[in-house]
């Protein structure tokens, strides 16, 4: 049996070498992906830098903790502010007669070189007390390197679940396809005596084989390439200055044990088939495919397809708000793909049929795609995976942004908008007659959640109501936005879902509190934005970070200059707010596609090269019967094509499901619906397969055909 496995990969190395590539290909991206999600685990410790010289750190609370009942017990349950609070006064000053003090920065910290147990004694819970790398808490901004690990984080692991599928998908369908290629070989190994078991042994050994090889290609890979992706997250701003791939053991692990296990997936199903094959199929010359969709396959094909649109409807029914999410339009038309692939053969032959190609060449081309139905469906196959994923993915994310843009647009009545931090006010005396305008600024509630925990709100605050009121147009469900003052608030529907004229308990975003305040305005959800309202003085030390003014012409766009910020028109500071493609989303996005299409390439040409090189009998009748080599040519090329096509419409037709379900959930949240179909990044996508198969065609016919 082993010496008909080496002669047979000997024999067939072509056709091997394209599933080696692609079986290499994901094992190395799923080794880089793993090492960078292991760099994000274990992120390299950083030495503190504000107070890098104090060996003792003192600096105010940074967590808001209330007591939240739990069952029939009270337990402490902290969130973190803001900003830690400052330093008490007092307390200052019984540090300052005892230790020199060190300030950088601001009132919430300041440095001692003092030991750290008799800081503790004297300061007790008034304050935190920071020694050691507990330090890098005073930085400016500590959250920021947390946060951006996170979203690293989660961009890998989107990445490894997308070249999971890719290639599990790929290398499947190459193994299925090339033991249908291979159904004459087993009928003759059957007439020459050979078992179904030592058939199936076989594929499977083969498998084996391709599987180990391909698997440690693809580690070596990913070693190298782990650095090279390191650097490249952050030259493109999706990973901190300082983030470096390790030297953890589990990536190599289970990208090896990955690899190998697909490999021998995708052939178990494909040896099951081959082994059924009865010693008179080598007699048979009929090239028409028959039982292309076994009862497994079709069943398995319609459990994903109907699981996915599943998904997709029930999660616009329960929670609509999770449609506009990375990972959900991410994941769920990976099922929608697979059952539309797996089901694909239902549908060549008669999208093949209604097709009305004139001439012989577009005759056969017809013709032969749908007698075909497994080599049109291998080419089909792949290429509805990259077009499917750039519409949903591309689509998806620019059909949110865009509806972010347009939303905040539609939420104001103002010519001009102001954006800044810190921004200085500006009064009515230094507006013209008629103009109106409204400072508010970003800030933060806290409400305790009396069975799970304490939830933090972004929330906005009004410095004048009555002009709030006057150029706002907020979603408003319920209740009146002119009745908002110092002892009320405006919630959105899933704040607590509080009505109007009841009391919500909150806690500010320095911490103090509690304050109980009236509702008087309930808002639509939307997109996600409409968070509460209160007034300044619920807000105390939120600077400014946006004006919005109307009427006054240019006197009122000098006045707003004046307050330090960027003046634009609305419509501008909209689209200048939620910008389409910002280059992180765009190179985290590209990231995904790439693998997706270098998939599509590998899968289209190792397909169609293993498909055109056994169709030498067939090219030759055709240029007995009178075809010349162009016309074969043509035929060939054209087959491709239609292939090709046929795929694209199917991930066309995924895309729309996605979409249409987005614009569905974007509607029930009372949102604008502003879909985007990236008919570009469709387009070069399905245009880069288009040329991949015309070549990959072309060239073995052309020499099949000398």
């Amino acid at each position: 049996m082993l010496s008909v496995v080496l002669c047979g990969l000997r024999a067939r190395w072509a056709s091997f070498l394209g599933g080696f590539l692609a079986l290499a290909l994901g094992v190395g991206l799923l080794t880089t992906m793993g090492l960078g999600l292991s760099a994000t685990f274990h992120a390299p410790e950083r030495s503190p830098q504000r107070f890098a010289s104090s060996p003792v750190v003192v600096q105010g609370q940074d967590r808001l903790t209330l007591d939240v009942r739990r069952g029939p017990d009270t337990v402490p349950v902290s969130q973190r502010l803001d900003r830690p609070q400052p330093v008490d006064r007092e307390l200052l000053r019984e540090l300052r007669t005892r230790w020199p003090l060190t300030t950088s920065g601001g009132p919430d910290a300041v440095g001692l070189d003092a030991p750290a147990a008799e800081v503790r004694a004297l300061v007790g819970d008034r304050a935190r007390v920071l020694t050691g790398d507990a330090r890098r808490d005073a930085d400016p901004d500590p959250e920021r390197a947390a946060q951006a690990l996170v979203g690293l984080n989660a961009l890998l692991g989107t990445t490894g679940g997308v070249t999971a599928f890719v290639s599990v998908f790929v290398v499947a369908s190459t193994f299925a396809f090339a033991v249908a290629l291979r159904r004459r070989e087993f009928g003759l190994l059957r007439t020459a005596g050979a078992t179904p078991g030592q058939v199936r042994r076989m594929l499977l050994a083969e498998a084996t084989a391709l599987g180990v090889l391909a698997s440690a290609t693809g580690c070596a890979l990913g070693a190298a390439g782990a650095p090279l992706l390191a650097r490249a997250l952050v030259d493109g701003d999706l990973a901190p200055e300082w983030f470096a791939v390790g030297d953890a053991a589990w990536p190599f692990h289970l990208a090896f044990w990955t690899g190998l296990t697909v490999a021998l997936a995708g052939a178990v199903a494909a040896s099951r088939r081959a082994g059924k094959v009865g010693p008179t199929a080598a007699l048979r010359e009929a090239d028409v495919d028959t039982d292309v969709l076994p009862p497994g396959r079709a069943l398995f094909g319609a459990g994903l397809l109907l699981a996915g649109l599943g998904l997709l409807v029930w999660t616009y029914a329960t929670e609509p708000s999770e449609l506009l999410k990375r990972k959900t339009y991410t994941t769920l038309p990976m099922l929608l793909v697979g059952g539309v692939a797996l089901l694909s053969p239902l549908l060549v032959r008669p999208v093949a049929r209604l097709l009305r190609l004139r001439g012989a060449v577009g005759t056969l081309v017809r013709e032969n795609s749908a007698a075909s139905v497994r080599r049109t469906a291998a080419i089909a196959a792949p290429v509805l995976v990259t077009v499917a994923l750039a519409g949903t993915l591309f689509g998806s994310a620019a059909s949110v942004t865009r509806t972010r843009g347009v939303e905040a647009r539609e939420q104001t009545a103002a010519q001009y908008v102001v954006s800044g931090e810190d921004l200085k006010e500006v009064g009515p005396s230094a507006l013209p007659d008629g103009a109106v305008a409204s400072p508010t600024a970003s800030t933060s509630l806290f409400v305790r959640d009396g069975a799970e925990a304490v939830v933090k709100y972004g929330a906005r605050a009004v410095a004048d109501p009555a002009a709030f009121a006057e150029l706002a147009r907020l979603p408003v469900v319920a209740g009146d936005l002119r009745d908002l003052d110092d002892r009320s608030i405006v919630v959105n529907e899933e704040f607590e879902r509080h009505r109007i004229g009841e009391t919500v308990e909150i806690w500010r975003a320095d911490g103090s509190g509690p304050v109980r305040l009236r509702v008087v305005a309930v808002l639509a959800l939307g997109t996600g934005d409409n968070g509460p309202y209160v007034t300044r003085a619920n807000a105390p030390g939120a600077p400014l970070d946006r004006i919005d003014a109307s009427g006054g012409g240019a006197a009122t766009v000098r006045a707003l200059e004046a307050s330090g910020g960027t003046v634009r028109t609305a419509g501008a500071w909209a689209a200048a707010g939620h910008p389409e493609s910002g280059p992180q989303a765009r190179l985290g996005m590209i990231l995904v596609l790439g693998i997706a299409l270098v998939y599509t390439v590998i899968g289209l040409a190792n397909t169609l090269l293993m498909a055109t090189s056994v169709r030498g009998g067939e090219l030759a009748s055709l240029r007995l019967a009178g075809a010349t080599r162009a016309q074969i040519l043509r035929v060939v090329t054209g087959e491709a094509v239609l292939a090709t096509a046929i795929g694209a419409l199917l991930g066309l037709a995924v895309t729309a499901a996605v979409l249409g379900t987005l614009g569905a959930g974007l509607a029930a949240l009372s949102a604008p619906v502003a879909l985007v179909l990236p008919w570009a990044t469709v387009g070069a996508a399905a245009g880069v397969c288009a040329a991949v198969a015309v070549a990959a065609s072309a060239l073995p016919a052309w020499r099949l055909t000398r």
